[in-house]
């Protein structure tokens, strides 16, 4: 262990916590997945966010259209020329989600103990009494007595910008609810959340694939987050989807976790998917409270021992007003981290809050803060447990070389990779040192151009806790003789010393391809 890691089983010495945090060229080993919208997408706001720590860029499409998001992405691709700093993309679908269409904007005011009507006629103007919604199906899924949430932001209990609603009559299409809380809804558009209830729309609706089509293929999108996934099927059909779409096969899905039948199915979507997001909001209303730190806890050990991204959202509500986060969110941030998150996605937060980057900047501090502490000899022990014996060839080398690194307290792991798969093995054992990963692109051709590979994998480890990746001179095979293997590594060490994670005689843990044997060596860097 580090002298710097200290555990949370040891008394924790006051010196240490009085200490300031010291910032670093990697803010955190933990990912930050910024929400880019009206507040956070000028080219200075976003070279911002990059350099307080976002390494993923979020674009949902349940509200703006493809213009309005591809010109918040040109913007990203400039600050990303500015910072020096890569940025992954990630297209966020709108999925079966039910909204309230308020055409006029006009604040809407609804009082406790009062009723009001939902219809599926959207030519009504919405008012205090009458809410139209775009879905005709409401009247047939729910009965009297259900709970249904209205807001910008769902639901927490505490803030009077949504409403809280039990169903008191179903009438023909409309449905009458009795209003539970007084609150003001604002804007054009509200989220409608039915608690605990199936509604009968597709996981990717035709407005998803269009946007997909189009916008997802002109920008080689890395990650596509399919919201209310409930089955793996649902992961299985984007994913055929996607493969239809020249470039996008490489895409990777995440299933985003939202309700019960999503939780019910997590092990098998799990198997399906490539990552995991865990929607806090929605899931906070589909689960009674006592169970939400229940299902956090569960689910992010099911990803951290299949080795595969757990993403939780919904971290610092209160900083879409404020520019501190409250006791219970700082506490959230570091208990999401100790429980094995990889990244940590800002929503509402960085997508209309008022201070994008300074979130950013305290998330990052935050996890950075909690990783000092994380427990990685017994994380270690368990995952080397759940692997079982015997381990796979590739397996043995990735928990090989972070044993090593953390034995020999390593200050940085360098692991060459084309497919990107060995790289986020080791990141798997969460090394408390960051994991450089070199990705060696490969040339590939269809007989008409030469294209190369890399950038897609180089990106994707954008959202893997420790990863850091770098992409290679393609003139540099990964497998090839030791002279051109050595260049290749001078340039990472460079890396390395430039962004101050290496200096003079520390010992550096390499894993690379020599022929066809994997090879984990140990340097000790000259002055």
């Amino acid at each position: 262990m580090h002298s710097s890691h200290l555990l949370l089983e040891e008394p924790i010495r006051m010196a240490s916590i009085l200490e300031p945090s010291k910032a670093s060229f990697f803010p955190a080993m933990t990912k930050i997945v910024g929400t880019l919208g009206p507040k956070s997408r000028s080219v200075d706001v976003i070279s911002g966010c990059l350099k307080a720590g976002m390494s993923v860029a979020r674009f949902d499409f349940s509200w703006g259209n493809t213009e309005y998001h591809q010109e918040t992405l040109e913007n990203l691709k400039a600050a990303v020329k500015t910072t020096k700093k890569l940025c992954a993309v990630m297209l966020d679908t709108v999925g079966p989600e039910l909204q309230v269409v308020n055409k006029s904007e006009k604040a809407i005011s609804l009082k406790a103990d009062g009723s009001v009507v939902l219809t599926p006629d959207c030519g009504q103007e919405a008012t205090s009494q009458v809410l139209p919604i775009n879905f005709d199906g409401l009247a047939k899924s729910v009965k009297k007595g259900d709970t249904i949430f209205i807001g910008q932001y769902l639901f927490t209990g505490s803030e009077t910008t949504s409403v809280w609603l039990e169903v008191s009559e179903v009438k023909g299409n409309d449905v009458t609810c009795v209003i539970k809380n007084s609150a003001t809804l604002a804007g054009s558009l509200f989220t409608l959340h039915a608690s605990q209830i199936r509604i009968e729309l597709p996981t990717l609706s035709d407005k998803d694939k269009e946007v997909i089509s189009s916008w997802g293929v002109q920008n080689k999108i890395d990650f596509l987050s399919l919201s209310y996934t409930r089955h793996a099927e649902d992961v299985r059909r984007a994913r055929e989807y996607l493969s239809k779409l020249g470039d996008l096969s490489q895409t990777q899905i995440f299933a985003k976790i939202e309700n019960i039948e999503g939780l019910t199915h997590f092990d098998e979507i799990l198997q399906a998917a490539d990552g995991i997001i865990l929607s806090r909001g929605n899931l906070g209303i589909d689960l009674p409270p006592e169970k939400v730190f229940l299902f956090q806890k569960a689910a992010l050990y099911k990803c951290n021992m299949a080795g595969k991204p757990a993403v939780v959202t919904r971290v610092v509500d209160s900083m879409t007003d404020n520019l501190r986060p409250t006791r219970a969110e700082a506490t959230d941030v570091a208990n999401a981290v100790l429980d094995g998150s990889d990244a940590i996605l800002l929503g509402a937060e960085t997508l209309r809050g008022l201070y994008p980057v300074e979130t950013i900047s305290i998330v990052g501090k935050i996890c950075a803060e909690a990783e000092k502490v994380f427990n990685q000899d017994l994380y270690f022990k368990k995952t080397v447990k759940c692997v079982g014996e015997p381990m796979t060839h590739l397996e043995s080398i990735a928990s090989s070389a972070v044993r090593a690194a953390i034995k020999v307290k390593a200050s940085v792991i360098i692991c060459f990779t084309s497919s990107g798969r060995a790289a986020r093995l080791i990141a798997k054992y969460r090394p408390t040192m960051p994991v450089l990963s070199v990705v060696i692109p490969r040339l590939k051709t269809n007989q008409l151009k030469w294209s190369f590979s890399g950038a897609f994998e180089a990106r994707q480890s954008l959202i893997v806790r420790g990863l850091f990746p770098m992409l290679a001179d393609p003139r540099h095979p990964a497998e090839s003789t030791n002279a051109t293997n050595e260049s290749v590594l001078k340039v990472a060490l460079d890396h390395g010393k430039a962004s101050g994670v290496i200096k003079s005689h520390d010992r550096v843990v390499v894993c690379q391809k020599v022929g066809d044997a994997s090879v984990v060596k140990i340097i000790e860097l000259e002055d």
